[in-house]
C-alpha cells in the first residue's frame, strides 16, 4: 500500500516531457535572439557614436560603460516584454521580440543623437573622456527612459 501511495504521488501529467523540450527549446530560441538584438543594439550604438565604443569599454572608460550598459538595459526591457506579451505563442514571440527590438535599436539611435543635437552634448568626447562626465548620466537615462517607452508601447 505504501509503494502504491509513493508511485502515484511520483507520477508526472501525460505530455510532461514534451511541455519541458518545449519549454526548454523556447528559452534557447529567445536568448538568441535577444543576444542578437543586443550585439545590433551595441553595434548601432558604436557605429552612430565618434569614437570605436568596444575599445573604449575595454579599456574601462567610465562614460562609455555607462552608455553602453544602459543601452544594453534599454534593449532587454524591450526584449522581455516583447517576450511577456507574445501570448504563449513561440513564433508570434519570436517575432515580435525581433521586429519590437529593432524598432527599439532605431529609436534610441535617433533619441540619442536628437539629444546630442539639442543640447549640444558633445557625446564623444564625453564617451572618450577617463574621467566621470555627469553628461553620460543624462545619455544613459535617455536609453533607459526610450526602452521603458518602447516597451510599454508593446503591451
Amino acid at each position: 500500500m505504501t509503494s502504491q501511495l509513493a508511485a502515484t504521488t511520483l507520477a508526472l501529467p501525460a505530455g510532461f516531457g514534451a511541455d519541458l523540450g518545449k519549454g526548454i527549446g523556447a528559452i534557447a530560441l529567445y536568448a538568441i535572439v535577444g543576444l542578437v538584438l543586443m550585439l545590433i543594439g551595441f553595434y548601432a550604438i558604436d557605429w552612430t557614436t565618434p569614437g570605436k565604443l568596444s575599445e573604449l569599454v575595454r579599456l574601462g572608460r567610465p562614460n562609455a560603460v555607462i552608455v553602453t550598459a544602459s543601452g544594453m538595459v534599454s534593449m532587454a526591457l524591450i526584449i522581455v516584454v516583447a517576450i511577456f506579451f507574445s501570448a504563449s505563442d513561440l513564433t508570434a514571440g519570436l517575432i515580435t521580440s525581433v521586429v519590437y527590438g529593432l524598432i527599439g535599436i532605431v529609436v534610441q539611435v535617433l533619441a540619442v543623437r536628437t539629444l546630442e543635437w539639442v543640447t549640444k552634448l558633445d557625446v564623444g568626447n564625453t564617451i572618450e573622456s577617463e574621467r566621470f562626465a555627469p553628461a553620460s548620466v543624462v545619455v544613459a537615462a535617455v536609453h533607459i527612459a526610450l526602452g521603458l517607452i518602447v516597451a510599454v508601447a508593446i503591451s
